[in-house]
């Protein structure tokens, strides 16, 4: 049996997989067809409402998907579980208090609070009792980490029992430091690798989001392991300006 995605996780395996922001079950079927370790379905910044997300978590037959919520609150935690997510990203976790409430909210009692629903995930009623037994240990709580507060509370946050990876949200972190885009800048760096030290210290794993290659290969051997690299509508807009680009350059050069 294939270890689900939280063990995997947890265990430090290099994971790699791309942001979802385009609505097409289609999109999500042809990556699925890739081979990555996961798909970063973004509920915060892409318009994709809770069906929607769950159309295309259905599409992803074979690749764990985790949803970035758009919100802390109960609703979008519930909607992105219910729906079948392997695990959610929440945004902005700025505080241990934010992520005790993030932790209850996805876990069910006696761990957390997190209601019970015939929803896809529980088999639409019909594997309830088998869904509740297995979700506490196999949801992945992921927090973001993008903002000069969450740097300076970085210790207590990771120390939050539930929590299973933090992820660095570079450009966020950029901006609240008055450094927009800078990512490569030295202090930015410097915060990025403070929440690395302390992560690691609670032997917690480490995640970061780059929108090519080579933003984030440095970071990979810097230990990170959950790797979320290009958009899709981004790799989709390069592949046909670099088809464009090349099928130009060939016309202006001639037979």
């Amino acid at each position: 049996m294939t270890d689900c995605f939280r063990t995997r996780l947890r265990r430090g395996d290099t994971l790699v997989g791309p942001i979802v922001t385009i609505n097409s079950p289609e999109v999500v079927e042809v990556l699925d067809e890739v081979g990555f370790d996961w798909l970063f379905l973004d509920g915060e910044h892409a318009p994709l409402s809770p069906g929607h997300l769950q159309r295309l978590m259905i599409a992803a037959r074979r690749t764990p998907c985790v949803v970035r919520v758009p919100a802390h609150d109960e609703f979008w935690i519930k909607q992105a579980l219910d729906g079948g997510a392997a695990g959610i990203l929440a945004p902005l976790v700025n505080t241990a208090a934010q992520a005790r409430a993030i932790v209850s909210r996805a876990k069910y009692p006696p761990v957390g609070a997190r209601g019970v629903g015939t929803a896809r995930a529980l088999g639409y009623g019909y594997s309830i009792a088998d869904y509740v037994g297995r979700a506490n240990e196999e949801t992945a709580v992921i927090l973001q980490a993008e903002h000069r507060d969450a740097v300076a509370n970085i210790e207590e946050i990771a120390a939050t029992p539930g929590v299973d990876a933090i992820f660095v949200g570079p450009f966020d972190l950029s901006l609240s430091m008055g450094k927009p885009g800078q990512v490569a800048d030295p202090d930015v760096v410097q915060a990025i690798t403070h929440v690395r030290d302390a992560v690691q210290g609670r032997g917690l794993p480490l995640g970061i989001f780059g929108v090519a290659p080579e933003s984030v290969s440095g970071w990979m051997g810097r230990g990170f392991t959950l790797i979320a690299c290009g958009v899709d509508i981004m790799l989709l807009g390069g592949a046909a300006r670099s088809m464009l680009a090349h099928l130009q350059s060939s016309h202006e050069r001639g037979p």
